[in-house]
């Protein structure tokens, strides 16, 4: 049978369940209808279009994990940005800068790494940027909030009337 896409009261899509937790959930009075599929559903009692999306009439909270560690949240952090020169550049022609150099005793982490461009990187070298007459636009922190996300929804056919709930940034492989 059918997959249905549930939504936040937010109409950001939480996950996939199958029809019959769809189905469940809206007897509950739990979600409402917001896309059917032009299949119907016979019980005794009733007959009821098939949900293709429902939405949650409470906000759930999804707990909140840590931001992940990867060169494309630094790059989304400093919004793709040269943390000394102040040039944007496109994430090919960037690189990621310990500010306090590993050889001194610099972790990588968070509050450590900035993105660079190939041009300041080699300028300050394995100097502090006081030493190489650099100066920090803004001091590198761990964000509080997820700079890049990425959901992967696998489907050979997504249906039509999901379409609308999928944003920009989440991946659709088809």
């Amino acid at each position: 049978m059918e997959q249905v896409l549930l939504l936040n009261i937010t109409y950001e899509p939480l996950k996939i369940i199958d029809w019959k937790r769809a189905i469940t959930l809206l007897t509950l009075g739990k979600v409402e209808v917001i896309e059917e599929y032009n299949r119907e559903i016979h019980s005794v009692t009733f007959t009821i279009k098939l949900p293709s999306v429902v939405r949650l009439l409470q906000m759930v909270r999804r707990p909140k994990s840590p931001v992940r560690f990867s060169r494309q949240n630094i790059y989304a952090r400093d919004r793709y940005q040269c943390q000394y020169c102040g040039e944007k550049f496109i994430s090919e022609d960037l690189t990621y800068d310990h500010v306090t150099p590993k050889s001194r005793g610099g972790k990588t982490q968070w509050e450590n790494i900035v993105t660079c461009c190939v041009h300041c990187n080699r300028k300050k070298g394995g100097r502090t940027p006081g030493e190489a007459g650099l100066k920090l636009i803004r001091e590198p922190l761990r964000p509080t909030w997820v700079p890049a996300i990425r959901v992967t929804i696998k489907f050979q056919r997504i249906p039509e009337s999901w379409r609308d709930y999928l944003y920009w940034n989440i991946e659709i492989l088809e």
